[in-house]
This record gives C-alpha cells, structure tokens and sequence, in this order.
C-alpha cells in the first residue's frame, strides 16, 4: 500500500474556491440531466457543456491536492470530455471509475474527491452528476483488527467535508454501483459515511432515551455527547458487518446477489451480519489480550447494535418492505420476550448484565436457519425464515403466510409466495407506533446531517 503523509497534502474544505465552483456547476447540470444521466435537449447543450468546462478546470486546479489520485483524476476529465463532446449521452465513466481505488490507501485523515454520474442510495434514484468531498476515518485499532481476524479488503469508512445535493439525504453509503458506466466492473471497495451514521444515531438515541424515561450506562451515554468516539465505534461495527455477507454457513449468498424474494429475508441477512459484529464484540471486549482501544470500542458496539436497531431502524422509513424496519422490531421483541428488556411503568429499562446472551442467542438462531436452509428446498427455507420471524413479531392478521403453508400456493414459482406478502406484513406493535408519533421529527430531522452538522 502507497504510503502517504496526509500532513504535507492542502487540505480541501467545503469553502475553497475551486471546490465551490465544482459544486455549484454540478448541481447546476443535474437540471439539464434525464434520469439515466443523459441530456435530451440539444438547446441546453452549450450551457452544459460550458458547466463541464467549469467543473473539469476545478478538478484540474484541485489535483495537486489529491496527487495519490492523481491516475483516476486525469481521466475523470478525460471522460467528462468524451460526454460532452459525444452529445451528452447516457455517460459513461468507467476508465475513471476504475482508477478510483480508495481501499487502497486507507490512511486516516486522507481526502478524496469523487465526482461521477451517480444514482446515491436511500437519496436520488437518478444517474446525476455528484461530487463529494470526503476524509477517511481509518483509527489505529481499526487497523489492527483488520490486519487480523478482521480482514476486509473492500472496506472503507470515510466522513463528509461537502457534497452536492443527491447527498442531501439519508444515503450513508458511496458505491461504485451506481456509477454510470458502459459494462459493470469487478467491484473493488465499498465506502460508508460513519460520520453520518454516529451523527443520526446520537441525535436519535438522545431523543428516544429522553422519551423512554431510559437511563443509559455511564459509557453508553458517551455516545451521545462524542461524535469522534462514535464515529469509530460505527467504523468497528461496519467493518465487520460488512465481511459478514459473504462468510458463514449460508443457504446461497443471500443478499447480495439480485433476486426477488419477501423482504422478510433481507430483515434477517441485516440482522444477522449486525449479531455477528455484537458477538464478535463481546468476545472481543473479553479478550485481555486485545487492544485496549478495541475493547474499549467493543462495548460500545453492543451498545450501538441494540440502540441503532430498536430506536432508528425500528421507526425509519415508511412500512412498505421496510426490511431494516422489522430487523428492530424483532430485535426489540426477542429481547422483551427474554425479559432482559422492560415496559414498565411508561419507562423503558434494559438489564444490562443478561442483554448480551440473549441478544447472542438471537444471532445463532438466524445462523441455525441457515445452516440448515442448505439442505433445504428455496420454499422450505422462506417457510423457515418466516417462522423464525412470526414466533416473535406477530404478523398482519390479513396475512396469507400467516395461515401456513397450506394457504400459499406453492406448486407454483417462487414469485408467487412472494407476490403473496404483505406490503407491512409485520406492522408496528402499540408500543412502535405511539413511539413513532413521538420520534417522527427528531428522524426527519437526521435528513442530510453529517458529523460536523451534528452538535
């Protein structure tokens, strides 16, 4: 890996002339762009090609600021200039694309600058030109774990310095998928906002402890009060959330290759990689023999896996196929159910010194179901999977699936059990939705925050 000072680079900040052009440029060419990024109207040409000369001057002007990229910043003028001079078509920025290779200088503190014809996940389904400013978030104990038992090549966690509005949203990811490109690449990283990820989850957690009556451990409330520190605790959990996907006993890989199936089954391959990365922390935490800073952050991630999951997943987003959305709510319910977690009294408590096991014993019951799915049919294992689910959270009452097996038509093709699930086939319990009424302006308030805007 290329070794670099980040201490001899300029830093780039959001009110730099060069980047403040770039950006007001690409925002100005998304009005002109289609859906798949092209622009249709020939009477607009000149404007846009007169923004991709502003943009690609800014780029040029920036890259001695990034002269660790400077291979993909060289062609990612190249392709701007092939787009506009070609006619404005359907972009195509693969040349650029794959010379942006970020995993490969994972060095805390460093910059990039990434610009591309992009669709931002949870923000704009759209293929518009983005620009991010963006900083890698690679603390020492991080780099440890994934030196070791840990190793997560494609991994990278970054913060935002400024972007453009597609990432005005609640997107915390950065991924090559959705670039534009001509044919689809090998896919080589991955990046994750953790600095938005803490900064929602602190807002959220606040509001949600205030409103519950619940009293947080001394090192959980921490959290709350220190984006830094919460920051590195989202970077630990994904880091391992994130190697999860692909590792275990699993029926075929589940999530990451396009399929239709009931959404119920992307809740559980969710929750599942967030259980491991809580079990791996608890043994972490216990290990003597690990980095203090790891096991300091250890703990924390347990803390983070059940408060991110039963405050925000549980209530965010609308209940049309909210897979996150059920993964809290199951969450919640195993634990109340485990009696390690209590409603009482109109206050919420949690007993701290059980949670961890039970929350464990969730985890190896999903694993259980896929270890076993392996000798099982696609059929028996959504079957499974929906049983798992429904012992816990109780279903819809329309529900067909909740009538069994008999009731689904199962001679037929796979698209006929799933076409057979309910847009919220496991609504809110009475205790999510008066929550929800409560919490709903405190998570649209999250809508765009970042680390810096946090406090």
């Amino acid at each position: 890996m290329t070794t670099i000072a980040t201490a001899t680079l300029p830093r780039v900040t959001a009110d730099n002339a060069e980047w403040v052009a770039l950006k007001a440029a690409a925002t100005s060419l998304q009005g002109y762009q289609e859906q798949d990024g092209s622009i249709a109207d020939p009477a607009v040409h000149g404007d846009a090609a007169v923004l991709v000369t502003t943009i690609t001057n800014a780029i040029t002007a920036l890259a001695p600021s990034f002269e660790h990229d400077a291979e993909y910043l060289s062609l990612l003028v190249e392709d701007f200039k092939r787009w506009a001079e070609d006619g404005f078509g359907v972009p195509d920025f693969l040349d650029s694309l794959q010379a942006f290779q970020p995993q490969k200088q994972r060095i805390d503190g460093l910059q990039h600058l990434v610009v591309f014809p992009m669709y931002t996940q949870n923000g704009s389904t759209n293929r518009l030109v983005e620009a991010v400013l963006i900083e890698v978030i690679w603390p020492e104990f991080i780099g440890g774990l994934e030196a070791g038992e840990y190793s997560n090549k494609l991994f990278v966690p970054i913060r935002f310095v400024d972007f453009t509005p597609g990432y005005d949203t609640n997107s915390a990811v950065l991924f090559p998928e959705t670039v534009a490109v001509r044919e689809t690449p090998t896919f080589t990283w991955g990046a994750i906002f953790a600095d938005r990820e803490a900064a929602r989850f602190r807002r959220v957690l606040k509001a949600a402890a205030e409103t519950t009556s619940l009293e947080l451990p001394e090192d959980a409330a921490q959290l709350i009060e220190d984006q830094e520190l919460t920051q590195r605790t989202f970077v630990m959990w994904d880091l391992i959330h994130d190697r999860t996907h692909m590792r275990g006993d699993l029926p075929f890989d589940p999530f990451m290759i396009k399929q239709r199936m009931p959404f119920f089954l992307y809740s559980l391959e969710e929750l599942r990689c967030d259980l491991t990365a809580f079990r791996e922390s608890v043994l972490i935490e216990k290990d003597e023999n690990a980095d203090p800073d790891a096991r300091k952050h250890a703990k924390l991630v347990q803390y983070a896996v059940i408060f991110d999951r039963i405050f925000r997943f549980a209530i965010t987003g609308n209940r049309v196929r909210n897979y996150d959305g059920l993964g809290g709510q199951l969450l919640f319910a195993w634990m109340h159910q485990h009696h390690v977690l209590h409603w009482t009294d109109s206050k919420l408590s949690i007993d701290w010194d059980d949670a961890a096991a039970v929350v464990v014993e969730l985890g190896a019951k999903i694993e259980e179901l896929y270890w076993r799915s392996i000798d099982r049919p696609k059929a028996a294992h959504w079957l499974a999977a929906y049983e798992l689910i429904s012992s816990t959270v109780t279903p819809h009452p329309a529900s067909v699936w909740a009538k069994g097996p008999d009731a689904l038509p199962l001679d037929g093709a796979p698209r006929g059990l799933t076409d057979q699930v309910l847009d919220d086939e496991f609504p809110l319990s009475m205790f999510y939705e008066a929550l929800e009424k409560k919490m709903r302006p405190v998570i649209e308030s999250t809508t765009g925050i970042t680390g810096a805007t946090a406090a």
